[in-house]
This record gives structure tokens, C-alpha cells and sequence, in this order.
């Protein structure tokens, strides 16, 4: 914990807050950059093994959906770190 708030204030040097602001705000902050990170490479992955399909609609957004002809190995995937 103590290095996400030495990180979030050596990205912010002028940054200072209580600690609910801390908590909501900065920390918060972090946790999306990181998470945001893991889903785009688990998105990768998913799309690499071709079990969610990317698309580009008009954007330079990409929109992802499943790859309903690989349902099967889909739900045989979830059942299996279920069990």
C-alpha cells in the first residue's frame, strides 16, 4: 500500500488529500490504470484464441463480443475452473 501512494505522489508531486481522498481518488485512480491493463491483455489473449471476436464499428473503438461458434469451448473452459 505504502508504494501506491509513494507511486500515485511521484506522478503527482503537488498531489495532497485526506484519506478518504486518498482511498477514493488516488488509489482508485491506480487500481483502474492496472486493472485496465489486464483486461486489454486478456482480451488479447481471448481474442487471440479466437474465443471472443474484435470488431471496429465506424471508430477507431474496438467492441468485443463472443465467438458464438465456440460456445462449447467456452462454457467447458468456465466449467472447468468452477470444478
Amino acid at each position: 500500500m505504502a508504494e501506491e501512494i509513494l507511486g500515485y505522489l511521484a506522478a503527482h508531486p503537488d498531489a495532497q488529500d485526506t484519506l478518504d481522498g486518498i482511498v477514493e481518488w488516488w488509489l482508485l485512480e491506480q487500481k483502474i490504470a492496472v486493472e485496465a491493463a489486464r483486461v486489454k491483455d486478456a482480451l488479447a489473449g481471448l481474442v487471440a484464441e479466437r474465443l471472443i471476436i474484435e470488431s471496429r464499428a465506424g471508430g477507431s473503438r474496438s467492441l468485443y463480443k463472443l465467438n458464438r461458434r465456440r460456445l462449447k469451448t467456452v462454457l467447458k473452459l468456465l466449467d472447468k475452473k468452477a470444478g
